[in-house]
């Protein structure tokens, strides 16, 4: 499924920078990536599939939990679920209308984020819904038949994510019931008989040994991929970098590796040059809506004065269709005035911003020049007063 094509010249062993292809049933993947974040089937911020597409998105990132949730088929007891309802108008490639491939995550991570509406237990967490309060159970097996009715290319096993700073005795509790968990995703999507793919994800808050022995664990059951879960949540970025740098070693070399969540263009080029392929994050869609826009020059605040009578586009390095089209001076005004455009437009910028980042970032392992676009990246963010 995975071929590994180059890695950088510049670094050796398993924490170079890698350029790959990923093969699923709807297209090649060509990694680094970054995927695209539909968290309800739709990237916040009014864009579609077609935005998508012409922004260069490879893949979209769907939310089990959000779309079990709705759409619901009625507000009675014992109507279809949401992801019934997604199932029974032919998938989420076909309800949204995106044939690219679609990686759903497992609810794992908005389980995490529900600690005070959550009981974790060895079947499964019992919560609440943020919605309407109702009574919902998943377990790993809810979560693979959840992801299966989604019609997904790449489901992620069901994991629980440790809050950070955790205590040690917990965290290693929760590794070992994360692995018996994967075991049972494995069992599971066996029995849907789906072509589904299907990426492990290692755990283990902070605590180097009990990272490296969760991922020893993890790559002893073939999978399609491998991820690391449990960061961006609290850490600094420098420990973040140093649990990337002592899991990857670990982590088998002809599969894919994503480090979920994460994360900011610094963020990106340190995971890519320790050995990442696959990334995800809210970032840039989030900032987008707040007027906080990402450039070749670094960040650039849109509501700042400064920006209201400049002619300029956001990025006269930027090919997305804000730049070709709009001013700094019309972008301010739009946010200034409150209008739905601005973020439609913000948010083009920024995931055509993340994508070409990316597609820059394959071409440089491919030419040898990666350690320099590195240090291009951080120079511009590092000196960013926009």
């Amino acid at each position: 499924m995975f071929k590994l094509l180059k890695t950088d010249a510049g670094s050796s062993g398993s924490n170079s920078a890698r350029l790959g292809e990923f093969h699923t049933p709807r297209g090649v993947i060509k990694t680094p990536v970054f995927m695209n974040v539909a968290t309800a089937a739709a990237i916040k911020g009014g864009l579609d599939s077609f935005d998508l597409d012409e922004i260069g998105c490879q893949v979209a990132l769907c939310n089990t939990y959000h779309l079990h949730l709705r759409p619901r088929s009625g507000d009675e007891s014992g109507c279809a679920t949401g992801d019934e309802v997604v199932k029974d108008l032919g998938g989420l490639h076909k309800f949204m209308n995106w044939q690219k491939p679609i990686l759903t995550d497992s609810g794992g991570f908005q389980v995490f984020s529900l600690s005070k509406l959550r009981k974790i237990k060895e079947e499964g967490v019992y919560f609440s819904s943020h919605i309407d309060g109702r009574k919902i159970f998943m377990g790993p097996e809810e979560s693979m038949r959840i992801q299966s009715n989604l019609g997904s290319d790449i489901a992620m096993a069901f994991d629980e994510c440790v809050e950070n700073p955790c205590d040690k005795s917990y965290a290693k509790s929760s590794a070992e019931m994360t692995v018996r968990w994967l075991k049972r995703c494995v069992a599971e999507l066996e029995r849907l008989n789906t072509d589904q793919l299907l990426f492990g994800i290692n755990q283990g808050s902070t605590y180097e040994d009990i990272r490296i022995e969760n991922m020893k664990q993890i790559a002893d059951i073939p999978l399609d991929g491998y991820a690391i879960g449990g960061l961006a949540v609290g850490e600094s970025a420098e420990e973040m970098y140093r649990i990337v740098e002592t899991v990857t070693p670990y982590m088998p070399a002809d599969k894919p590796r994503y480090l979920m969540g994460v994360g900011t263009p610094v963020n990106l080029v340190e995971a890519v040059s320790r050995g990442i392929d696959f990334f995800d994050c809210v970032l840039p869609s989030r900032n987008a809506r707040h007027g906080t826009l990402l450039t070749s020059n670094g960040q650039l605040h849109i509501r700042n004065e400064k920006h209201a009578l400049s002619d300029l586009s956001i990025d006269e390095n930027c090919g997305c269709h804000t730049c070709r089209n709009h001013s700094r001076a019309y972008m301010r005004h739009l946010f200034k005035a409150n209008e739905m455009l601005a973020m439609r437009l913000a948010v083009i910028h920024n995931l055509y911003y993340y994508n070409n980042l990316m597609a820059r970032i394959r071409g440089s392992i491919e030419n040898g020049e990666f350690d320099a676009l590195k240090r291009e990246v951080l120079d511009a963010y590092h000196n960013s007063a926009n």
